[in-house]
């Protein structure tokens, strides 16, 4: 009889944690679109972090730019994140979605900016080999009287 309530006991805790602690919102973002909003203020915060001025320059407000966008409201968008961050196993596999597509985006800026710095290098390279008229000239003279000189 024990063995039975406990494992009716068991089997309650296990059902009962299974239970929503957030109703479903009625105008719920999807998980895709919440990833894709979470990568967005990302980079706004980022930016706003790295050079304040940029934000304040062009009149970008992050949270006001990303609810036009996406056509959403600070209400919808608190409510759909409350609701996912419930549960911990889904929110923690959002996270790691933007988390990776936050480094894929990083590699591909170190990569371009690498990219740059090498033509920047060649471009000083190149401006730093090339003869300048004055000198050619001058070398051209010499090699002419020295022409003429063997002449006579």
């Amino acid at each position: 009889m024990k063995k039975l309530i406990s494992l009716l006991a068991i089997i309650f805790i296990l059902v009962s944690c299974k239970d929503e602690v957030i109703k479903k919102p009625k105008r719920l973002i999807e998980k895709e679109v919440m990833v894709n909003i979470m990568y967005d203020l990302s980079l706004l915060e980022a930016i706003r972090y790295q050079n304040p001025a940029s934000l304040d320059t062009f009149r970008i407000n992050p949270k006001k730019y990303i609810y036009k966008k996406y056509k959403i409201d600070s209400l919808q968008f608190a409510q759909s994140n409350a609701y996912y961050a419930s549960d911990y196993e889904e929110y923690a596999n959002i996270v790691a979605r933007l988390e990776d597509r936050l480094t894929k985006k990083k590699a591909e800026t170190v990569a371009l900016i690498k990219v740059e710095a090498k033509k920047k290098n060649k471009k000083n390279k190149k401006k730093k080999t090339v003869k300048k008229p004055g000198l050619s000239r001058i070398k051209r003279i010499d090699s002419l009287e020295i022409n003429q000189r063997k002449r006579l």
